[in-house]
């Protein structure tokens, strides 16, 4: 699964190296559109809904956090 939200995240901005990003909504990596496109991405890759109160900066700041939720919302 960590491989296809660094792909997808690749996708999104080319211009970044995820694997050593940790904090990528507090630095300003990723930007609103930027999310909107990953929660996009997410939902059709995984094909799961996420819902309006997942839409937190905490959810997309790393990869890790990206998976753990793909993995609550899996369940």
């Amino acid at each position: 699964m960590r491989e296809t939200i660094l792909t997808i995240l690749q996708m999104i901005r080319a211009d970044v190296d995820f694997t050593n990003q940790t904090a990528l909504v507090d630095d300003g990596v990723l930007d609103s559109m930027d999310i909107v496109a990953l929660v996009n991405a997410l939902e059709k890759t995984f094909k799961l809904e996420i819902d309006y109160n997942d839409a937190k900066p905490v959810n997309y700041n790393s990869v890790e956090n990206i998976q753990a939720l793909i993995e609550r919302l899996s369940k």
